[in-house]
């Protein structure tokens, strides 16, 4: 676990603000532009809607919507409710307008708080290593070709989970080289009781990643790689499991077609995808990014298979020896 010699907490923002374009704010001039991962330091919290923020790096402090504010214009769906006065934030400019806004009720069941992360608190600490390197991506975008490359290159640095399935092997098929065989039964009854990261059913058989073999290959002293839905950070961005967890961004539409075709051509892709497909990985890639961004620590389009293993690795060298900003719930 990361040391506890703290100085002080700062806020992460996990999104983009722009005070130029923020109606809402007493005075634009006295906001504060940041972006999605910028670290700040919460000068003052007195008001409900404002907060004093300044970069972690320096400059001058400015506004940011608060928490609160920022979760009720997110969450915004039926009626308009009242902003108190913003007070003496701006030197009397505007100090007595009230704002419109939006909200949502709490009655309305589709309102996830836990989907609505504005800020979070977070703490800078000495290097350490991480457990788990985590591979989001869409679906075709090369994140296991990725993964395997890691683990043949550095087999003593890098391991991953063997997936379990109930399906009975096939002939020649050995335990826990391809998959662990278990039965529905015991799937079904651990499932239940939230032994598995992620599950799914296909033709008939259970098929899943068992947490406990996540904690066996941290136990090994390797950094266990995992290629997951980004459904499963929710599980995974806790002090159990540290992780790393990198982006694979799909690349334009006509570089993912031409890194298909001469995958073809080196023979180490098998299966020629249609223009559909193609643009199917392009466009959830998009999706995933807007939905998850927040939980990035580093995003590379994959628009080569080499380049994007050596920047991955040359990431993880460099995180390896430098301070780290993580969430505060790491540390205590």
């Amino acid at each position: 676990k990361p040391c506890a010699a703290l100085g002080r907490y700062d806020q992460q923002c996990h999104f983009d603000y722009d005070p130029a374009n923020d109606n809402l704010i007493p005075c634009k001039e006295a906001g504060l532009q940041f972006c999605t991962r910028d670290i700040l330091q919460i000068v003052n919290q007195e008001d409900v809607n404002w907060w004093q923020a300044q970069h972690v790096e320096g400059g001058s402090a400015g506004l940011i919507p608060s928490q609160l504010l920022e979760e009720k214009r997110k969450a915004f769906v039926k009626r308009d409710v009242e902003l108190p006065p913003a007070g003496t934030l701006c030197s009397g400019i505007g100090g007595k307008k009230k704002k419109k806004m939006m909200y949502l009720t709490t009655k309305n069941a589709e309102f996830d708080r836990h989907e609505l992360l504005i800020y979070e608190e977070v703490a800078q600490v000495p290097p350490f290593r991480r457990k788990t390197l985590v591979l989001i991506g869409a679906q075709g975008v090369g994140r296991r070709s990725l993964k395997n490359k890691l683990l043949v290159s550095d087999p003593q640095h890098y391991g991953t989970t063997i997936p379990y399935t109930s399906r009975k092997p096939k002939v020649g098929e050995r335990e826990n080289m391809m998959y662990a065989f278990t039965s529905r039964s015991k799937m079904e009854t651990d499932i239940k009781a939230g032994r598995y990261l992620e599950h799914g059913e296909y033709d008939g058989n259970l098929y899943g990643t068992k947490i406990d073999s996540i904690h066996e290959v941290v136990e090994a002293g390797r950094i266990c790689i995992l290629d997951v839905n980004p459904q499963a950070l929710k599980v995974l961005r806790t002090s159990e499991f540290l992780p790393y967890v990198v982006f694979i961004e799909a690349p334009e539409f006509e570089v993912l077609k031409a890194m298909n075709r001469s995958g073809i051509e080196a023979g180490v892709v098998t299966k020629q995808l249609t223009d559909v497909e193609l643009n199917r990985i392009v466009e959830e890639s998009g999706r995933i990014k807007r939905a998850y961004k927040h939980y990035f620590d580093l995003t590379i389009v994959n628009e080569n298979l080499d380049g994007t293993y050596r920047s991955l690795k040359a990431s993880m060298k460099k995180l390896s020896g430098e301070r780290q900003w993580v969430p505060v719930t790491w540390v205590f």
